[in-house]
């Protein structure tokens, strides 16, 4: 941000009764023994200079290079496929309900609680695919599932029936019911979470675990994958469109999402006590200086 002569001579002016004034306090906030008053003077100057220059930090921002009003074309995503050890709900349904009864699973009933007080719920059996890739289904046997999505998955089940004889207006709905993924490093919020449907981005479980933190790596995005006995880690830059052509731009289930730390933050995790104390000192300091800078810029508007 380029100021005019006469406003940077106003800011320039007023940053450096602010620097007087809160160096004039380093007696009262008794730093003798963290830091000497010249370092003090130091790092008050170097955060006022930093105000000024109005800088924004390289690699912060996402998608800088997208281009404005520029439509292009989506790939189509025909949603994850089935793998070992996923579990699915897999529901029949008929304008006879009385016909669809055997080929659903039964609805489990729990109870907690003592005698007087008690609460109960019911939950869904699902369908745990084995290690072959196959499931065990009511009237039909063993069903081949791995390799398919949710979708083809329900249009063999109701070809199946109705070949059969078994029923001719059947409606198959099936649903992941273990679809998650996991977020670790500089995020707000790390953590696994689950998640409805059956199609993510990278972008989506950002956004679940709030964002990277301010010291997170945006060009440097890890997505850890296992897939048919094998481990695939992806490089991703969330600054660069092309996140959107990767492989793991659609995340798969048990996906690992790891957000690497700046050097900044990784040199702050090797410092000692005293050095951390320091850091926490000059980050607390510049942004007292920063916030009463800015209310004093904004005031000699």
């Amino acid at each position: 941000m380029n100021l005019p002569v006469t406003r940077g001579k106003k800011v320039f002016r007023v940053s450096f009764l602010v620097v007087y004034s809160v160096v004039n306090q380093y007696d009262n906030i008794k730093l003798h023994n963290m830091i000497s008053k010249k370092n003090f003077i130091l790092m008050c100057v170097s955060a006022v200079l930093l105000l000024a220059s109005c800088a924004t930090p390289k690699n912060i921002a996402y998608f800088q290079n997208k281009m404005i009003d520029h439509p292009e074309k989506i790939d189509k995503h025909a949603g994850i496929v089935i793998q070992p050890k996923d579990m699915l709900s897999i529901v029949v349904s008929s304008r006879n309900p009385e016909l669809v009864v055997m080929f659903n699973l039964p609805v489990v009933s729990y109870q907690a609680g003592s005698e007087i007080v008690s609460s109960g719920y019911q939950k869904l059996i699902g369908y745990v695919v084995d290690n072959e890739g196959y499931i065990d289904f009511p009237v039909l046997g063993p069903l081949k599932v791995a390799g398919l999505t949710r979708w083809e998955l329900s249009e063999m089940i109701k070809n199946l029936l109705l070949e059969k004889g078994l029923l001719t207006d059947a409606v198959v709905t099936v649903e992941f019911m273990n679809f998650k993924v996991s977020v670790i490093g500089e995020v707000n919020s790390p953590g696994t979470y689950t998640i409805e449907g059956d199609k993510v981005t990278i972008l989506q479980a950002i956004s679940l675990a709030r964002d990277l933190t301010i010291f997170g790596q945006r060009e440097n995005v890890s997505v850890i994958r296992e897939r048919d006995g094998e481990r695939t880690i992806y490089e991703i830059n969330l600054c660069d469109v092309d996140l959107f052509k990767s492989p793991a731009y659609y995340l798969q289930q048990n996906d690992i999402v790891y957000v690497q730390p700046s050097e900044i933050k990784a040199r702050q995790s090797t410092t000692d006590d005293k050095a951390l104390r320091m850091t926490s000192i000059f980050v607390s300091g510049g942004s007292l200086l920063v916030s009463i800078a800015t209310l004093i810029i904004s005031l000699v508007r």
